[in-house]
C-alpha cells in the first residue's frame, strides 16, 4: 500500500508520537535534505543530492532515512504567492506520488513559500560569498522547511484544536 500524501497538520495522524523527520527541498537540479531529532526539536542538514533519475534520488533518500530511523517525511511545496499551484507544484506532488509507492512513511505536505529567498537572506547577511551559497542553499532551504514543521507539529501535540 502506497505511503499517505497529506498535508502536514492530517499527516500528522499517521506519524508515532517519537521519531525523526527527514525535509527535502525538491529542486530541478538538487535535493536539500535535513533531518530532525527523534523528540522532532531541531532540524540539521544532511546533505544535497544532485538530481540524476527518480530512482536513484528515491533510493539515496530512502537510504537516508532508513540510516537515521526515520518514520516520516515532510516535502516542501512550492505554493504561489497567490496560494495556487504551478508547474513546481505539481512536479513536486508527482514526485511524492512516486515516492509513495516505494515506502509506507507518511509524506507531509508543507508549504514552502519563500523559504530559499529567507534562506538567501540569511546567507547574505552572514557574509557568505555567491559561490559558498550556491553550494548549501538547498540543504539550508530543507532546514528552513523542515523546522517550520516541526514548530507547528510541536504547536499541534500541545493544543490539538489549533489548526
Amino acid at each position: 500500500m502506497p505511503a499517505p500524501i497529506l498535508p502536514l497538520i492530517d499527516a500528522a495522524a499517521h506519524l508515532p508520537a517519537r521519531g525523526g523527520l527527514i525535509g527535502l527541498d525538491l529542486g530541478t537540479k538538487t535535493i536539500g535534505v535535513a533531518v530532525s531529532d527523534p523528540d522532532r526539536r531541531l532540524a540539521t542538514g544532511v546533505e544535497t543530492i544532485e538530481r540524476k533519475a527518480f530512482k536513484a534520488d528515491a533510493a539515496r533518500l530512502l537510504s537516508l532515512a532508513a540510516e537515521r530511523n526515520i518514520c516520516g517525511i515532510v516535502l516542501g511545496l512550492p505554493i504561489n504567492m497567490d496560494g495556487s499551484e504551478g508547474p513546481r507544484a505539481q512536479s513536486t506532488r508527482a514526485f511524492a506520488r512516486n515516492l509513495a509507492q516505494l515506502t509506507d512513511m507518511p509524506i507531509g505536505l508543507w508549504d514552502e513559500r519563500l523559504s530559499t529567498a529567507a534562506v538567501e537572506r540569511e546567507l547574505i547577511a552572514n557574509d557568505v560569498s555567491r559561490a559558498k551559497r550556491a553550494k548549501v542553499i538547498d540543504q539550508h532551504a530543507a532546514i528552513f522547511i523542515l523546522q517550520g514543521a516541526l514548530d507547528r507539529l510541536a504547536t499541534l501535540t500541545r493544543s490539538p484544536d489549533i489548526r
